[in-house]
């Protein structure tokens, strides 16, 4: 992909197959997301090192913006602009990526080229890691009998025998700094992942 592509730097980290609200009010994102629905295409999102979600003015420009080069493709899967100068988003996380290069265009939206990142492959979680497959179901049921389905962390489609989706779906739930969330969602193995969200696990239910 050697296309520039809009980017969302965010406070969160966004992972593949993950579900991502988002209120738009900023207007140099109101245009890009409407331009994104319009023509089925996705945003980047990556997670800011130095700034905030809302561009901050200081002095005479702005406070500096800076962001991970590893992000999270984001797809727009539900759009609703009921009022002017508000769009509803619900996207979810496809393919991470890796920014070639970035710029902040004039209007304070970012812009990067971005090098695609392998999938996860396909690893059945093992027999010793299922207690976090089964955590992870009755947490579900539990947030379901409490919210309805659109107000739920967890979107389908569910993938409860597949490593990657399941250390990822953990690695949005648990508390833990943003730096090891993001280190998280940059490891390519899926199964170490999967191992290392389940200590984290271990330790907090101990």
């Amino acid at each position: 992909m050697d296309t520039e592509i809009p980017l969302f730097p965010l406070r969160s980290v966004l992972f593949p197959g993950g579900w991502l609200p988002l209120r738009i009010f900023e207007p140099r994102y109101l245009d890009m997301v409407q331009r994104c629905h319009a023509q089925g295409h996705a945003f980047g999102v990556v997670a800011l090192t130095e700034g905030q979600e809302v561009r901050q003015r200081d002095g005479a420009g702005f406070q500096r913006e800076a962001f991970h080069t590893v992000g999270t493709l984001a797809r727009i899967e539900h759009f609703a602009h009921e009022q002017p100068g508000l769009i509803q988003l619900h996207t979810r996380g496809t393919q991470r990526f890796r920014l070639r290069s970035s710029r902040c265009l004039n209007h304070g939206l970012w812009v990067g080229v971005p090098e695609l990142l392998a999938q996860d492959v396909a690893v059945p979680v093992p027999e010793d890691l299922r207690s976090a497959t089964r955590q992870l179901q009755d947490l579900l049921e539990n947030w379901r009998e409490r919210a309805g389905p659109e107000q739920l962390p967890l979107q389908p489609p569910y993938a409860w025998d597949d490593a990657g989706w399941l250390a990822n779906r953990w690695a949005e739930l648990l508390p833990m700094p943003a730096q090891e969330r993001q280190r998280l969602m940059a490891m390519d193995n899926p199964l170490l992942r999967l191992e290392l969200v389940v200590d984290r696990l271990d330790a907090l239910s101990g």
